[in-house]
């Protein structure tokens, strides 16, 4: 049967057959484990995306992109470190870190996480004429969105302590440290050095909830959250387009929703 002759009732067979154990690998093996349902529905929505385009280009297209359902995933609520973690996190890399500089660089990036919310591509990839004196820092961040994002006076405070401490005039802000001095190569710090070291601090402050680079973003969208900032401007300063995704990213802790039931409950 050929592509145009599929039926809705194929596209349903097609996602049974994805999520049974007999489904078989590219190369014809049995598998070892289910596919998941985020995995199942990326699949789904390339063949949705498919079909758009064959509408677009004004082509058969044997089914409607609606028809395709996609199947249902589990919510899992991310959880974000209680904000005391946090901060020991940010500020472990000056105790732990047997090199001095590069307990400096790397609390420096951390400060630099927290304080802004920015994602760790847009982190490593900075240059210090994006930041400017009073701490306001340009991004040109995910789908080429230009946005500015803000330093607290504790992060500037790390920056420039960072700063006076590397010597010479090199294009990336965070860069590798090489035998006795910082790298004169034109690179900056790779992401997984960065999450490969948040996890080694996590594991030694034991910090029992996960957290990484990206968790440190998760972090500064919920504390503002609590602290009263208006969802627009957190939407703002992530980046986001729409405010759905800021929702997403805002995670009250147990402890915030307690709070917020004793004070507001009408029977309190």
């Amino acid at each position: 049967m050929g592509f145009n002759k599929i039926v809705k009732k194929d596209m349903e067979r097609f996602k049974a057959y994805l999520n049974s154990k007999d489904r078989k690998t590219a190369s014809h093996s049995p598998i070892e484990q289910k596919l998941l349902s985020g995995s199942i529905n990326r699949i789904l929505s390339s063949i949705r995306g498919y079909l758009r385009y064959l509408i677009d280009m004004d082509f058969a297209c044997p089914i409607a992109p609606e028809a395709i359902k996609l199947t249902k995933t589990i919510k899992r609520h991310p959880q974000v470190a209680e904000l005391n973690d946090l901060i020991r996190l940010i500020e472990s890399p000056t105790e732990l870190e047997k090199n001095k500089l590069v307990g400096i660089r790397n609390r420096a990036m951390l400060e630099i996480l927290f304080s802004t919310g920015m994602r760790i591509s847009e982190l490593i990839t900075l240059k210090l004429n994006q930041i400017d004196r009073s701490g306001k820092i340009f991004i040109l961040g995910k789908g080429k969105k230009e946005r500015f994002v803000y330093l607290t006076p504790r992060a500037y405070k790390y920056l420039d302590f960072y700063l006076k401490s590397r010597k010479g005039d090199l294009e990336y802000l965070f860069i590798p440290y090489r035998g006795l001095n910082f790298s004169k190569d034109n690179k900056h710090i790779s992401p997984n050095y960065l999450q490969m070291k948040i996890k080694q601090y996590r594991s030694i402050l034991r910090i029992n909830v996960p957290t990484s680079a990206h968790s440190l973003r998760h972090g500064f969208a919920t504390y503002l959250a609590e602290s009263g900032a208006n969802p627009a401007a957190i939407q703002v300063l992530l980046g986001h387009e729409s405010l759905d995704t800021t929702t997403r990213y805002v995670h009250a802790s147990d402890r915030y929703a307690e709070k917020t039931h004793q004070k507001f409950h009408p029977l309190r």
